[in-house]
């Protein structure tokens, strides 16, 4: 009886080849839209998280900028139950970013089985200075060998190499951008003013790109001894220890830990990157809400089609029902009909949906000077592809349910009398 059911429901199916193509093509183009959508939009979150955590760090310790709450009149009261002291325009402290103990305290880290390596840094602001033009940056004193082995900076030369540091005295790697204003390639030379007077001269050995440009366009790299050097500060002072774990899901509870256990400022990468990654949660949200209501709309276009099918096959299931079949068999048939236009439909659009990616990734990103990057980032998970299937069959499905349930109620001596 089940090929019966079968034969009857792909004869509906072909007998109204109209009405069976356009609720394909429903199911192929909600199917083929969703797949572009999620991964268009994923492909936007993977590669802006993947650029923002290249060169971040897992846990970050430093020493914060803060402002003293307690004023000078309460610490001197006896008694400040009751009083309020209003200090309009306090100051901030005068903290100085050193890190106390940094290389003991680097050590003791990377003993930690959790920590993959422990890379310190010197970070301070300065004008960088060809000519007339003068540019505000950060340079970043980095020690080369950490660097390279914990991050993704010696990937990210466009010109030079990133190990060309230790080869010369008081050498520099800039950003793409930076080095574009500053009209500098490679050997040539440029000073750099700290806030506080200092000025050295530093010769260009690399050109870096990550293609960011908060990064690229402001950014400089030299070594600790060099940093260090136009800081005017002993071969000990450190601002920063970046740190990289084996796994960064713990890094918030091992910031934590750090923080208790030596004492110091310890910031997570979720913590420090908390605009982004809500950023990233509305995106997919919107991303899921778009696709769903794509499917969704291709299942009620299906539901309209099976119910004006119904109505117009009302004297064939009145038929077949007075000829023995029974309620469940005339869901049966129209079920069917519903999975085939949902299988079929389904992997057209799966196609569809593949080819329009592959045609999306190859177009160019207008990224203009914001952001470098040659195609439009797509990601290609398998997940979204089971995904799209299995929503847009399960959907085709459901909507062909309801009004097969309503053709099993059918009375057919009402049907043949009228």
């Amino acid at each position: 009886m089940r090929s019966l059911t079968l034969e009857i429901a792909l004869t509906h199916l072909l007998t109204k080849r109209k009405q069976t193509i356009v609720a394909m093509l429903g199911v192929t183009f909600g199917i083929s839209m969703f797949l572009v959508m999620i991964s268009f939009m994923t492909g936007v979150n993977d590669f802006t998280k993947n650029l923002a955590m290249e060169e971040a760090p897992d846990i970050r310790i430093y020493n914060p900028l803060e402002i003293e709450k307690n004023t000078i009149i309460a610490k001197a009261a006896p008694d400040t139950t009751g009083n309020l002291y209003v200090v309009h325009h306090q100051r901030p402290k005068n903290v100085v970013p050193k890190l106390r103990n940094a290389i003991m305290l680097a050590q003791s880290l990377e003993a930690m089985p959790e920590v993959k390596g422990v890379a310190p840094q010197v970070a301070t602001q300065v004008f960088f200075n060809n000519g007339p033009i003068r540019i505000t940056g950060s340079l970043l004193g980095i020690d080369v060998k950490r660097q390279g082995e914990l991050f993704t900076l010696a990937r990210k030369m466009d010109a030079g190499q990133l190990i060309d540091l230790l080869g010369i005295n008081d050498g520099v790697i800039l950003g793409y951008g930076l080095a574009n204003k500053m009209n500098v390639s490679i050997g040539d030379r440029l000073s750099i003013t700290t806030s506080e007077g200092s000025i050295l001269m530093l010769r260009v050995v690399g050109i870096f790109s990550y293609g960011l440009a908060d990064f690229d366009n402001a950014r400089a790299y030299a070594t600790l001894a060099t940093v260090q050097k136009v800081m005017q500060r002993d071969p000990s002072f450190i601002t920063d220890l970046h740190i990289k774990m084996y796994n960064n899901a713990q890094a918030k509870a091992m910031a934590e830990t750090i923080s208790k256990r030596f004492g110091v400022h310890a910031e997570d990468w979720s913590t420090a990157n908390a605009p982004l990654l809500a950023g990233e949660s509305i995106r997919f949200a919107m991303t899921g809400i778009i696709s769903f209501t794509l499917l969704l709309v291709a299942g009620f276009g299906i539901y309209n089609i099976m119910n004006m099918n119904i109505i117009n096959k009302l004297k064939d299931i009145a038929i077949l029902k007075a000829t023995g079949f029974e309620s469940r068999q005339i869901v049966g048939i129209f079920l069917w009909q519903s999975a085939i236009i949902g299988v079929l439909g389904g992997t057209i659009g799966l196609l569809l949906g593949y080819g329009f990616c592959v045609a999306l990734s190859h177009t160019p990103f207008p990224g203009g000077s914001v952001v470098r990057i040659a195609t439009m980032p797509v990601n290609f998970n398998p997940q979204h592809y089971i995904m799209g299937f299995s929503f847009g069959v399960i959907t085709t499905i459901l909507a062909g349910l309801f009004p097969s349930l309503k053709a099993a109620k059918v009375d057919p001596v009402q049907i043949i009398r009228g």
